[in-house]
């Protein structure tokens, strides 16, 4: 039913607020200074250097036109930034070069994908969203911050926001999940972390990536098209990326993909349409790797020229390692096609982030400073305590967990159980570009060991390293071939081996699940299996009739469906981090509670997916007698659902209430419930509000998250929640009206531990 006027005036004056609250943050991203200075030396500038601003050189390859040295380049004004480059004394000789020898003197902005972690490496974004706490967010990614600056970078490309609803994209392991709601107040919690309230000479420039709808991705391919209407963008996948805006995001990535046909870098709608216009956004949008170039390989430009054309006029502003711009915006501006006011438009954000960033009056690394700052112990204090904040506990029969302390003997078994190279993760700066030897990450093993004393016997049989099929993205660039499976010999030899030291434990800790490149970029899978013949040593280590702990290193959702129904405790760990053995130890021993959830939606198997909790009823609801699955072959439902998470202690939810049985559109309605510890010791809960609009203009998801905190409770204790449900939270894109609407409908809502939460109350939205 549609809204009458005074819904609709209460509705727009809402909407009105909210876009001012985004102007505001907008205002205050780059300062008034900063651009009177920038819209300054602008006006002194020849074209050439101000294409030169757009320029993003590779620092592994630093090369630009035809025969002339990179050095050239860069004295001549013609590198604004430079990435993929972190030692030290070269970023100073590089920027000395631009400081003191280019023209204008305009410094060089530096940088680095630093995602989870500089030397002292977080837990992986899926892992920190698992806390339920955009605290661990917001910390982990400051500390970061301090230092990518103490080492000479001052742009890092993160937050990625993509909402994943496929656990085979590689990249899932990078985001937050499934969920617009969670996603955006984690994509809130990165850019504050990296940029504090206000630009300064402290802060780290986030770039939110990628913009926008890579997570959806054809068959959970990497790089491979999406179709995404726009009710579906604007009301789910957009979401985080408004939020990173609202933030006061000072950057955006456009993805590597066709979104509806159109490649995102060349991509109007999303670029200027939605980004700019509909925001409001001031700041800046870099290309992804090699993306402006590649707008030829998709079949959209003709040629290099073209492709510079669509991009720039599409609104990107930054050419990241194509020299595509480098190459052909001179001329289109000496043609007429595009105006050099134009391109004043799009060069006026990077010299103010330049400014703001405190580049021009503190251009140089203190090199005798870096190893002070990365080195840091309460870095490593910090990683080791929200790494344990964002473990998942999966399954815990019979009390397994948590372990004594007194055990004599522990088997730990598995090819990740004592790998330094995977218990990190993906995309960690100084294992990818720097010097071996700086990151000395403690292994679950290792933390076992160091928590049970000299006094335990703990005993390693590691397995052969699980290998993939093809190499990935960062095996090619480093020249790793791949390893052959082991032979039928040799996995007898390995089975021989477990059942003997499960034999000789009184417990048995298997760590398995996937080494670090098996997640990412450029590595997707079609199953989900974990590889190798990990499977078949838990199994060997289960008959032995010992007790089991899984601890799970992996990026994304497993088939881990003989061990949920044989294994009696799974611990999801994630790749947590460089301290992550030890903050294992922690939870497995008891010294931690395990109050993370998961972001995710955890499938049976890949042909699940895409799987996710937020979806529309259809043809037949699922509660009803006659549902039975959607498929005829296999339970449809997830092995875990979305929020899910156990605790070593237990939480009662109940007394749910509503403020208002009734309400105006545009008015907030409070929804309160109790949560208390039922346990015999302290814990994390994670209350959870979801809701479902009954009827209206358009079909809305059986249950989508509104609202979540996670508290700390004592045995006995109980605390009141409460949460807001207001025109910010009941709003969506109507796919009819092609507009944000709160439309006159009954809602249900439900409060409890994970998606599935069965305490329920209702309200109405009237006209």
């Amino acid at each position: 039913m549609p809204l009458k006027w005074g819904s609709r005036l209460a509705l727009l004056c809402v909407l009105l607020v909210m876009a001012a609250a985004s102007a505001a943050a907008q205002d205050a991203l780059f300062s008034s200074a900063a651009k009177q200075k920038a819209e300054s030396l602008l006006k002194q500038m020849t074209l050439d250097e101000k294409i030169g601003q757009l320029n993003q050189a590779s620092g592994i390859v630093l090369q630009g036109l035809a025969d002339e040295k990179p050095d050239n380049l860069i004295v001549q004004g013609r590198v604004g930034s430079v990435l993929w480059l972190n030692d030290v004394h070269e970023i100073n000789r590089l920027q000395h070069l631009a400081v003191e020898k280019s023209r204008l003197h305009i410094p060089i902005l530096f940088g680095f994908d630093v995602i989870h972690g500089y030397r002292t490496v977080f837990p992986v974004p899926l892992a920190m969203a698992s806390s339920w706490d955009p605290s661990v967010e917001e910390r982990a990614q400051h500390l970061a911050a301090e230092d990518a600056r103490a080492a000479g970078i001052e742009w890092t490309f993160t937050p990625m926001v993509d909402i994943a609803r496929d656990a085979r994209w590689g990249r899932i392991v990078e985001g937050a999940g499934e969920d617009p709601y969670l996603g955006a107040a984690m994509a809130r919690a990165q850019v504050l972390g990296f940029q504090g309230e206000h630009m300064g000479p402290e802060s780290v420039l986030a770039c939110v990536k990628h913009f926008a709808g890579y997570g959806a991705a054809d068959g959970g391919r990497d790089y491979d098209s999406s179709y995404v209407p726009e009710e579906l963008m604007r009301n789910v996948y957009l979401v985080p990326f408004h939020a990173a805006e609202q933030a006061g995001a000072g950057s955006f990535m456009s993805a590597y993909m066709d979104l509806n046909d159109v490649p995102a870098s060349g991509n109007h709608w999303l670029l200027t349409d939605v980004l700019r216009k509909d925001w409001g956004f001031q700041g800046l949008v870099l290309s992804d790797a090699f993306a402006v170039q590649n707008l030829q390989t998709h079949g959209y430009a003709k040629d290099p020229e073209d492709a510079a054309y669509k991009a720039i006029t599409a609104g990107l502003n930054m050419d990241m390692a194509s020299e595509t711009y480098t190459h052909n915006l001179a001329k289109l501006v000496k043609e007429g096609r595009v105006s050099e006011t134009y391109i004043d438009q799009m060069v006026l954000p990077v010299l103010e982030a330049k400014y703001d960033l405190g580049l021009f009056d503190h251009p140089y690394v203190d090199e005798s400073k870096v190893n002070t700052v990365l080195d840091r112990p309460e870095g490593l204090a910090l990683e080791r305590k929200l790494a344990g904040r964002s473990m998942v506990l999966l399954r815990n029969e019979d009390h397994t967990l948590p372990l004594s302390k007194g055990l004599k003997k522990v088997a730990v078994i598995g090819p990740l159980a004592d790998s330094t190279q995977d218990i990190e993760g993906g995309w960690t700066v100084e294992g990818l570009f720097g010097p071996s030897g700086k990151s000395h990450p403690v292994t679950v093993y290792a933390g076992i060991k160091k928590m049970l004393g000299s006094d335990a016997e703990v005993t390693l049989v590691s397995g052969p390293v699980p290998s993939r099929l093809y190499p990935g993205l960062l095996d090619q660039l480093k020249g790793v071939k791949m390893s052959p499976p082991p032979t039928p010999e040799e996995t007898a030899d390995w089975i021989t081996k477990v059942k003997a030291a499960a034999a000789n434990a009184d417990v048995v800790v298997a760590v398995m699940g996937e080494t670090a490149d098996m997640n990412g970029e450029a590595a997707s899978r079609a199953t989900l299996n974990m590889p190798g013949i990990q499977e078949q040593m838990l199994e060997a280590v289960a008959a032995a009739g010992k007790p089991v702990v899984l601890v799970l290193e992996n990026g994304r959702p497993l088939d881990i469906r003989w061990a949920s129904e044989h294994v009696p405790a799974i611990l999801e760990a994630w790749y947590p981090g460089t301290e992550g053995g030890d903050a294992v130890a922690d939870v497995l021993f008891g010294d931690v509670d395990p109050g993370g959830k998961l972001p995710v939606s955890w499938p049976r198997v890949a042909g699940e997916e895409p799987l996710y909790y937020n979806h529309n009823l259809t043809h037949e609801p699922e509660d009803q007698p006659g549902f039975t699955s959607r498929y005829w072959d296999m339970n449809s439902k997830p092995l875990y659902p979305f929020g899910y998470g156990l605790s070593y202690t237990t939480f009662q939810f109940a007394n749910l209430r509503l403020s208002k049985a009734s309400m105006a559109a545009g008015d907030t309605n409070e929804v309160s419930v109790d949560v208390t510890n039922t346990g015999s010791v302290a814990g994390d809960a994670v209350a959870q509000v979801y809701i479902h609009q009954r009827y209206g203009s358009a079909s809305r998801p059986v249950r989508q998250l509104e609202g979540f905190k996670r508290v700390s409770l004592q045995p006995g204790e109980k605390k009141t929640l409460t949460f807001p449900l207001g025109s910010h939270e009941l709003h969506f894109w109507d796919p009819q009206t092609k507009k944000w609407v709160v439309e006159a409908s009954e809602f249900d809502v439900w409060a409890g531990g994970d998606s599935k939460a069965s305490l329920h109350a209702g309200f109405a939205v009237t006209q």
